[in-house]
């Protein structure tokens, strides 16, 4: 890494209160698959194998401390809990924050199409972030960070719906008909480094809706919000609410 790179990465630092001895874990962090993919034949490592490391972390500490802040929870609905802190949209809001955005490694194509302020990116490197977090300083230091970024400003996002449409839209579909819902990939379109999906979900055969994503499971989820909206409208009809 050279000076102005980890001069630059110090800076994020500093102002986000985070102390690193080994830079180069916060570098790969911050490195973007298709920067690897342009750059073939140097030492670069993507975040995808921090992004997995991070991922688990993040599960666990979050997972804590719902089931000790929310002590009268059931299971179910403290996993719901969890998958609506931990979901692409609510990481990449707290990425955003932390202007994580601006430091980050883009191959030239991601950079022109706006890779830098994108959801998946961002998230992803958050989630890169809290590995490399992990393995510089450990779990305590993660746990702090996490507290005061993300844990401590929960209240901001919705916790009351969830955000998992996908199992909230499975539970209505139960409580009408009895059926369990599908879900199938439409279309895919872009370039490998900017996918756009159209994923469509049914209930016995019938399309209920079609929602767009920047991965499949994004797609999924805006399908199943749409879904479940109509099919909650319906059985408030139905039940004359």
């Amino acid at each position: 890494m050279d000076k102005r790179r980890k001069k630059s990465l110090e800076s994020f630092t500093n102002k986000n209160n985070i102390f690193f001895s080994n830079y180069d874990l916060l570098d790969t962090a911050f490195t973007h698959p298709t920067f690897v993919f342009e750059n073939k034949g140097r030492s670069f490592e993507s975040n995808q194998r921090l992004e997995f490391l991070g991922d688990a972390v993040l599960g666990m500490v979050v997972a804590q401390y719902l089931y000790e802040a929310f002590k009268q929870e059931p299971e179910g609905t403290l996993t719901k809990m969890r998958a609506a802190v931990v979901c692409e949209s609510t990481l990449a809001k707290i990425a955003r924050k932390l202007e994580i955005g601006q430091f980050l490694c883009l191959g030239k194509g991601e950079e022109l199409t706006g890779g830098r302020d994108r959801n998946s990116s961002l998230a992803d490197a958050f989630e890169a972030l809290i590995g490399a977090l992990y393995l510089d300083q450990g779990i305590q230091v993660v746990k702090k960070f996490l507290e005061d970024k993300l844990l401590n400003e929960l209240d901001k996002y919705e916790l009351g719906n969830y955000g998992d449409y996908k199992t909230m839209v499975q539970e209505i579909a139960q409580k009408i008909c009895g059926e369990n819902v599908t879900y199938h990939i439409i279309s895919e379109s872009g370039p490998d480094h900017n996918k756009q999906f159209q994923a469509g979900i049914s209930l016995k055969n019938e399309l209920l809706a079609v929602g767009l994503g920047s991965s499949k499971k994004e797609a999924e989820q805006a399908a199943a919000k749409k879904a479940y909206d109509s099919l909650n409208s319906k059985n408030k009809k139905y039940n004359g609410d």
